[in-house]
C-alpha cells in the first residue's frame, strides 16, 4: 500500500526539474503532437486552442497529428523530446492511464512527462434503443437481470465507453456480453437501427440523436450532469453513489521542462479555456472546457491511474 501510495503521489510532484525561467521563450514554433487522425471533436479542440496560443505567444503553434498504437507512438515521441517547450502532447486519457495499464508502453505515464493543464472532460452516457421499454437506470437493471440474451455495443476492446460499461455491469450484478466495433460511431448506428439495444456512449456523438428521439438515454457517467444534458440524471445519483467515468484531454511536457515555462502555458491554456467563444465551441461538440492548473491536472492523471486497472479487471482485460 505504502509503495502504491508513493506511486501515485510522485504525480502531483511531476518533474519540474529545471528551475531556470525561460524569459524569452518562445522563440520559434511549437508543436502540439495529436495522438489521433485529424477529423474528430477532439482534433479541432486541439486545433482551436492552438490558435489561440499562436495569438498569446506570438510563435505558430502547429498541432502534428501523429497515429498508431493508440496514441502511444505519439506518447513515446515526446517524452524522448527535448524539454525545452516546443514539443507538447496532447494527451488523452488512454495513453496515460489506459494502455499502460494494459500492456508494456516504451514510456512512463508519470516520470517521462509534466503535466501542464488539463483542457477539457468527456463525459459518457448509457443509452438504449427506444424498442427497449425502460426510461430510468433502475428500470434498465431489472429489465437485463431477467433477460440473459441482452448485449450490449461498444466502440472497441479497453475504450472508455467499454470499460464504463463494465463498470456499471459490474456495480449491477448484471452480467451482458458486448458486441465489439471499429470505434463509437459504427457501435452507436446499430443502436438506432436496433441491431444492438443499449451502449455506452460518449456523449457528444449521442446528444443529436438524444435529441431526435432515436436513442433514449438514462444516465451519464460524470459525478454531476452534463450542461447539455441536464435533466438526466448522473449514474451515481440513480443509486450508485460514488459511480464516475470521465475522460480527458489535457497538455503535458517532457519532464524536466522549465517551471516557467509550465506556468506560462497553464496560465494561456486557463484564460482560453474561459473565453466565451471557446466555452460555446467546445459545448457545442459535447465536452467541457477545463483549463486548471499543473497540480489539479496532475491530480486527476493520479485518479485515473488508480481507477482504470480496476475497470479492466471488470471488463475481463488483464492488465499489465
Amino acid at each position: 500500500m505504502l509503495c502504491r501510495r508513493t506511486f501515485i503521489a510522485s504525480i502531483a510532484l511531476a518533474p519540474f526539474a529545471r528551475p531556470a525561467a525561460a524569459t524569452v521563450w518562445p522563440l520559434k514554433a511549437i508543436r502540439i503532437i495529436y495522438p489521433y487522425a485529424a477529423g474528430s471533436a477532439a482534433d479541432g479542440a486541439a486545433r482551436l486552442l492552438a490558435q489561440r496560443l499562436t495569438e498569446a505567444f506570438g510563435q505558430p503553434v502547429i498541432v502534428e497529428n501523429r497515429v498508431g498504437a493508440n496514441g502511444t507512438l505519439a506518447a513515446q515521441a515526446v517524452a524522448r523530446a527535448a524539454a525545452d517547450g516546443y514539443t507538447l502532447f496532447w494527451a488523452a486519457t488512454p495513453q496515460i492511464a489506459i494502455s499502460p495499464a494494459m500492456t508494456k508502453v516504451p514510456y512512463d505515464p508519470v516520470k517521462d512527462f509534466t503535466p501542464l493543464s488539463a483542457v477539457l472532460t468527456n463525459t459518457f452516457v448509457l443509452i438504449v434503443n427506444p424498442q427497449m421499454l425502460v426510461k430510468t437506470l433502475a428500470e434498465f437493471v431489472e429489465y437485463a437481470r431477467v433477460r440473459s440474451e441482452l448485449v450490449y455495443a461498444q466502440g472497441g476492446t479497453g475504450s472508455i465507453s467499454h470499460l464504463t460499461m463494465a463498470m456499471f455491469l459490474k456495480r449491477a450484478g448484471l452480467e451482458m456480453p458486448a458486441v465489439s466495433y471499429q470505434g463509437n460511431a459504427p457501435a452507436l448506428n446499430d443502436v438506432i437501427a436496433g441491431h444492438v439495444p443499449t451502449m455506452v456512449s460518449v456523449l457528444g456523438d449521442a446528444v443529436p440523436h438524444i435529441a431526435s428521439g432515436s436513442v433514449r438515454a438514462l444516465a451519464v457517467s460524470g459525478d454531476r450532469r452534463s450542461p447539455q444534458l441536464p435533466d438526466i440524471p448522473t449514474i451515481a445519483e440513480s443509486g450508485y453513489p460514488g459511480f464516475r467515468a470521465t475522460s480527458w484531454n489535457g497538455l503535458l511536457a517532457p519532464a524536466g521542462i522549465p517551471v516557467a515555462i509550465v506556468r506560462r502555458i497553464a496560465t494561456e491554456v486557463a484564460r482560453i479555456a474561459r473565453e466565451p467563444t471557446f466555452v460555446e465551441r467546445l459545448t457545442s461538440i459535447g465536452v467541457e472546457p477545463v483549463g486548471n492548473s499543473p497540480e489539479e491536472f496532475a491530480a486527476m492523471i493520479a485518479a485515473d491511474i488508480a481507477l482504470w486497472p480496476d475497470a479492466l479487471r471488470a471488463a475481463g482485460i488483464k492488465s499489465h
